[in-house]
């Protein structure tokens, strides 16, 4: 089992930038990818950014220049660097984690970008 706990939502107004951080716990050695998702109300989840156990970045079109992900091994965590936030960036923030079998999500958090 891995567990995963994600912080550092919050409101923010257009052009400006916030972190996101997934601290991850439990059966921590079966992680490989991870990755950050988002769903905005009456949408579909949908892929921010993932990156390897090795570091390797990859992003969606919409963020890419502006986010950045990155990834600690040591501490077990991964975080979402968010700059010139626009209001289609609004929606619940998930940090996922792939494992051998499977994947496991955590709860959310919210991320507000007023125009």
């Amino acid at each position: 089992q891995v567990q995963l706990v994600e912080s550092g939502g919050g409101l923010v107004q257009a052009g400006g930038s916030l972190t996101l951080s997934c601290a991850a716990s439990g059966s921590i050695f079966s992680i490989n990818a991870m990755g950050w998702y988002r769903q905005a109300p009456g949408k579909q989840r949908e892929l921010v950014a993932t990156i390897t156990t090795g570091g390797s970045p990859t992003y969606a079109d919409s963020v890419k220049g502006r986010f950045t992900i990155s990834r600690d091994n040591a501490k077990n965590t991964m975080d979402l660097q968010m700059n010139r936030l626009k209001p289609e960036d609004t929606g619940v923030h998930y940090c996922k984690a792939e494992v051998r079998v499977g994947s496991y999500w955590g709860q959310g958090t919210q991320v507000t970008v007023s125009s």
